[in-house]
């Protein structure tokens, strides 16, 4: 019986900001059994893998050694021989000097199926992000893309560069910073004008992009001095010149700082791409995990008694998640809390209880406890039943404050808070280069479990380790935490949302900037 073939897919990654693959390239790698992907393909694409995938790393990066794309050729055969689906990643598009024809030709000639996932070229996209059109009817209407990298084995260069110098408007190189003083030596050759503007763009689509503007015989002197290496696209032509006018991504409010996002892996995500669409480098180091309980009997009585209570008092988002979560599965709605009015300590939290139908009676003016406990006094709350569901372990002030004022208050957890495991070797390697701006806090256990995760790791005190590097908390009671450990905060937001400590680090930084 005749082995199953397996399919590969080809697919352009794009040149390095995730949201530039196509919705048919994260199809692909959500459906494949194997992954290979380079050196340029953005981490995040690995994560829309399947768990059980298996991930081959076969990165060309210049200078290092590297497998050879024979043996490239080979891997790719072999699994799709296995009957297996295979995803291979290449950076921009597969074939925009980016050997897919080779790996292509190699899947045709053994009868194995393939498809052609074109992607976003660097080639044009990294320009774009610079702020360079690659075209303008005011400067060129012509554009050509060449290698700087060609096949070494060959004896002569299939470029034209007599034709190439002075035949194009815009030329853009792609893998040429190890050729770049050749490239302008033989541009200088064959009649461009020694003045010609050049822009040499590292990294670009991506928050450590930067870019370098100069002229043709100056270029190669600047690189060096700026330090800039691989992997950068070269462009040459009188359009770098509208680069003053139309640069945008390298504008952005955190563009070039690095953060940290200490929250959950679940409540992450809507954070960090809110920083990164205002230009940071967003590092996730998850020092929590919310889980549920493996023992709901108090919960489950709350909940058949709730007709009892006057108030219910939700103290975060996750409370009311995790509550309605279990009433669901106790095959009951928001109708169960039938005349109980209900408190939410702010925004996200009444955000959250809307999301299931029910507007809170009282959101208080200041999002913490010590603002409820004012608030429903004058709401009279004295000899009410009042039912508290929150995290297993939280600050007690609030229960105990409305007991004192002659409330009957039930505090039933419904998830707890445990510790989550990241990678701390990345996140120290980054600290001890001072490669980080800011670290970000939005509970007091996100201060605890950061601690608790590098402590081991290094023989420093929080603040000598963290030295340099500035402090976001989400409110009052957090910064108070990380004051303990010794850490300078360097702010808190006047309302304590995620919302607001957003806007609060973009006004940091954009007040930094102007003192300097």
């Amino acid at each position: 019986m005749e082995n199953k073939k397996g399919i590969v897919y080809l697919i352009g990654a794009g040149p390095g900001d995730p949201n530039l693959i196509t919705l048919r390239g994260k199809e692909c790698i959500q459906a494949a059994e194997v992954v290979i992907y380079d050196y340029l393909a953005n981490p995040i694409f690995l994560s829309w893998a399947k768990p059980e995938a298996e991930l081959l790393y076969v990165g060309k990066k210049g200078g290092t050694q590297h497998i050879l794309q024979e043996e490239i050729n080979e891997l790719i055969l072999g699994k799709a021989l296995e009957g297996k689906r295979v995803a291979r990643l290449k950076g921009g598009d597969p074939f925009i000097f980016g050997r897919g024809g080779e790996e292509a030709e190699i899947l045709a000639d053994h009868g194995i199926p393939f498809e052609i996932v074109p992607g976003v070229t660097s080639a044009i996209s990294v320009p774009a992000y610079a702020g360079i059109p690659l075209t303008h009817r005011q400067f060129t209407s012509t554009v050509a893309f060449i290698t700087g990298h060609e096949d070494p084995t060959k004896e002569e260069s299939n470029i034209d560069w007599e034709k190439i110098s002075t035949g194009a408007g815009t030329l853009v190189f792609l893998m040429s910073m190890s050729h770049l003083s050749t490239i302008v030596e033989r541009l200088q050759q064959h009649g461009l004008s020694a003045t010609t503007p050049v822009a040499v763009i590292q990294w670009g689509t991506s928050p450590k992009q930067r870019t370098l503007v100069a002229d043709l015989q100056s270029v190669v002197k600047r690189v060096a001095e700026e330090g800039l290496g691989p992997p950068s696209i070269i462009v040459v032509g009188q359009v770098v010149r509208l680069r003053d006018r139309l640069k945008w991504f390298e504008k952005r409010p955190l563009f070039g700082k690095t953060i940290v996002v200490t929250r959950s892996r679940a409540q992450a995500s809507s954070f960090s791409q809110n920083l990164a669409e205002l230009g940071a480098q967003v590092i996730e180091f998850p020092t929590i995990r919310l889980a549920g309980l493996k023992d709901y009997k108090l919960l489950d009585e709350a909940i058949a008694a709730l007709s009892s209570y006057q108030w219910i008092i939700f103290t975060s988002v996750n409370g009311v998640e995790f509550f309605f979560k279990r009433l669901n599965e106790l095959k009951k709605d928001s109708r169960a809390l039938g005349q109980a009015k209900v408190c939410a300590i702010g925004p996200e939290t009444a955000a959250g209880l809307r999301q299931h139908g029910i507007i809170p009676d009282y959101v208080p003016p200041e999002y913490r406890a010590e603002a409820i406990i004012d608030g429903l006094i004058k709401l009279g709350v004295r000899a009410a039943r009042i039912l508290i569901p929150r995290a297993l372990e939280a600050r007690d002030i609030l229960p105990e404050k409305l007991t004192e004022e002659g409330a009957f208050v039930s505090v039933i957890p419904v998830y707890e808070t445990l510790p989550d495991s990241a990678d701390t070797a990345y996140l120290l390697d980054l600290l001890q280069k001072n490669a980080v701006n800011m670290v970000t806090f939005t509970s007091s256990s996100t201060v605890k479990n950061f601690w608790s995760a590098l402590k081991e790791k290094v023989d420093l005190l929080p603040s000598e380790l963290l030295k340099g590097v500035d402090i976001a908390c989400i409110g009052p009671i957090c910064a108070q935490e990380a004051k303990s450990l010794g850490l300078e905060v360097s702010l808190v937001p006047k309302e304590y949302t995620i919302a607001a400590l957003t806007e609060a680090i973009v006004s940091f930084y954009q007040s930094a900037s102007t003192k300097t």
